[in-house]
């Protein structure tokens, strides 16, 4: 098995980005993993557009997980100010997840989050319905914040909600 080598996303890793995200979050292939919003949201999860001012923000970057010259991970980061990181789109290929990519590539967005941009504390920010995902997290460390954030209903650049009462948990741990 070829060695995953970490590094962070270029503008020409964006086509090969978007075809990762779409292909664990959204549609049929998104089935063959555990993190499909397929039941929660048709539609896009992201576009190249987006990923490319993610790209050129020096606030935010796209950690990624590469097997040889194929892309198997990404994960964003990003600066909240005030000792406060944020990191979410954690995306790995379908039939590739529960072998320990995430955890690794969380642990990775930790230590970036904590380097780049001095984060003494990661934020996360999850659908309540993903219950098996929130509980993952919560053995990485995280806890409910008691915050919420809203769905931004109206706009599909970030999908097409299957139901009408979609928002986000807060979760947050410190970085040691």
């Amino acid at each position: 098995m070829t060695e995953i080598v970490l590094r962070d996303a270029a503008t020409a890793d964006i086509p090969a980005l978007h075809g990762l995200i779409e292909s664990a979050y959204r549609g049929e292939a998104s089935r063959a993993g555990w993190t499909t919003e397929a039941d929660l949201l048709d539609g896009q999860r992201t576009d190249p557009d987006d990923l490319a001012e993610i790209l050129t923000d020096p606030k935010q970057a796209l950690l990624t997980a590469w097997r040889g010259d194929d892309l198997v991970g990404c994960v964003l980061i990003a600066d909240r100010g005030e000792g406060t990181g944020y990191f979410g789109m954690l995306s790995i290929r379908p039939t590739l997840q529960g072998g320990g990519l995430g955890r690794r590539l969380v642990e990775a967005a930790h230590a970036a989050l904590a380097d780049r941009f001095g984060a003494r504390r990661a934020r996360i920010s999850v659908f309540p319905q993903r219950e098996t995902l929130i509980a993952w997290y919560e053995r990485l460390g995280y806890r409910r914040t008691g915050d919420t954030l809203p769905f931004p209903y109206g706009d599909p650049r970030f999908g097409l909600p299957r139901r009408d009462d979609l928002y986000f948990v807060v979760m947050e741990r410190g970085l040691d």
